[in-house]
């Protein structure tokens, strides 16, 4: 028997759109314009806070829809409900070896350049005040196992309308298998979902055509509210921070790739289009559904890219744990706090338990930083407000760099189940095939086996 046809895309011979046409285009025109506005004009800038704010919440309205359709597409579709829970375990193992080599990464940097030597600020006169205080409060209440409770909802439809999507996965989940376990009942139950899937998809492309206008009005915001005097007052961090994340995305994650036989500058050029809409948001959630398009664009099987990247987005922040052991150790730093290795391993082996299930909430850095301080006790908390005005400047590379590490686990997890067709996705990355918008539904042809029975 010949094999089947590979179903051809609508969109693979699409005409390529010239640059000026591009989003990436358009969103690093809005963040070049929204700082110039926020430094020149510092009120009009703080103004135009609603306007990112608004956009930011548009993509998070779509976020939880999108997460449940693609896990509950993807289980319904696979062949074995064995395969969705080899897929999940595999995806946890790497996030927790990904997870340790930032948290080390960061150590390493911060002891080896030691930014907070000098300082001298003394924990007396350092005070909480407005949402700093908030967050530390949170962060004290918040225990080592936090994520493991909070990861059943209370209530299915509370899990949506709060946009928390760890239990909004795990609600997918149980869908899912119930799903495939009652059979031909759920059969058109999934053709269902995939129908509705065009639908969100397709609001999301609407919903992007505001882009650039968000991610003017989120710059403009952040530059006129702190103003670009915050970058220099702390310059020294944020440049370690800066580039002990791109150490470990080139070094570390392009390790990774090169032994799956990929390149790791053309896959971020690949995603240029996320990580520059990610730059202007300050939010990788505002990138997830169209990462999530994009990796079923290369190939990866969705029943993968359905459980991978929603669940990295909680289990697999690179650029938070980097954060965290920086940001900890640089306080211990400042504030003449003498840390032993010893020490500063338990401080480690603590932001691995409370740097989980964060994803999506806001000030999850600062609550999780908070909250390793806390349980371990050495380092003042107070020691936070050192670095609280500079936070907003941070966690641009902290979502660079989280949106980063889940595209390589992605992959690697698609290595692991061997149904990546690396071919496929270097013809794609060296712009010789044509992948499907990322801004629209993904045609059928991702649901199918890479490997094709040949004939018998």
């Amino acid at each position: 028997m010949a094999a089947p046809a590979m179903p051809a895309s609508p969109l693979t011979d699409a005409p390529k759109k010239p640059w000026y046409r591009q989003l990436y285009f358009w969103v690093l025109t809005a963040i070049v314009t929204g700082v110039l506005t926020g430094w020149l004009w510092p009120e009009a800038g703080t103004a135009l806070e609603p306007v990112g704010t608004t956009f930011v919440a548009a993509i998070k309205m779509l976020i939880t829809p999108i997460v449940f359709l693609t896990i509950v597409a993807g289980i319904g579709s696979v062949d074995s409900l064995g395969r969705v829970g080899r897929v999940g375990l595999k995806s946890l193992l790497y996030f927790q070896a990904g997870t340790l080599a930032a948290l080390l990464i960061g150590l390493l940097a911060v002891n080896l350049f030691q930014p907070g030597a000098g300082v001298h600020a003394h924990p007396g006169d350092l005070h909480l005040e407005g949402d700093a205080s908030q967050y530390v409060k949170e962060g004290q209440n918040q225990d080592w196992w936090h994520f493991l409770t909070d990861l059943v909802p209370t209530s299915a439809v509370g899990a949506f309308a709060e946009g928390n999507i760890l239990q909004v996965i795990f609600f997918s989940v149980l869908f899912g298998i119930a799903l495939k376990a009652v059979g031909p009942v759920g059969e058109p139950i999934v053709d269902g979902v995939q129908r509705l899937s065009a639908v969100v998809f397709k609001i999301l492309h609407y919903v992007m055509l505001a882009a650039p206008v968000g991610a003017f009005g989120a710059m403009a915001y952040t530059i006129g509210e702190y103003g670009i005097s915050t970058l220099t007052s702390l310059g020294r961090l944020i440049g370690l921070f800066y580039g002990t994340s791109a150490f470990f995305v080139i070094v570390v994650l392009g390790t990774v790739t090169a032994a799956l036989k990929i390149n790791i500058f053309r896959l971020l050029r690949y995603l240029r289009e996320e990580f520059i809409l990610v730059l202007g948001t300050s939010s990788s959630e505002s990138a997830l559904p169209r990462l999530m398009a994009k990796l079923e664009g290369l190939g990866v099987r969705r029943d993968i890219v359905g459980l991978t990247v929603p669940t990295g987005y909680s289990f697999n922040l690179d650029g938070s744990s980097i954060y965290l052991s920086l940001a900890a150790v640089y306080i211990a730093q400042a504030t003449d706090t003498p840390l032993s290795i010893g020490q500063q391993l338990g401080l480690l082996a603590v932001m691995i338990l409370t740097s989980k299930g964060s994803g999506g909430i806001t000030g999850a850095g600062f609550i999780a930083l908070a909250a390793t301080l806390s349980t371990v006790g050495t380092v003042p908390a107070a020691g936070i407000m050192l670095i609280f005005g500079i936070d907003k400047f941070m966690s641009e590379c902290r979502a660079l760099t989280n949106l980063a590490g889940n595209s390589v686990a992605t992959l690697v997890v698609a290595r692991w189940e061997k149904t990546l067709d690396v071919a496929r996705v270097n013809r794609i990355l060296h712009a010789r095939e044509q992948p499907p918008r990322p801004d629209e539904k993904p045609s059928r042809q991702t649901d199918l086996p890479t490997q094709l029975p040949t004939k018998a």
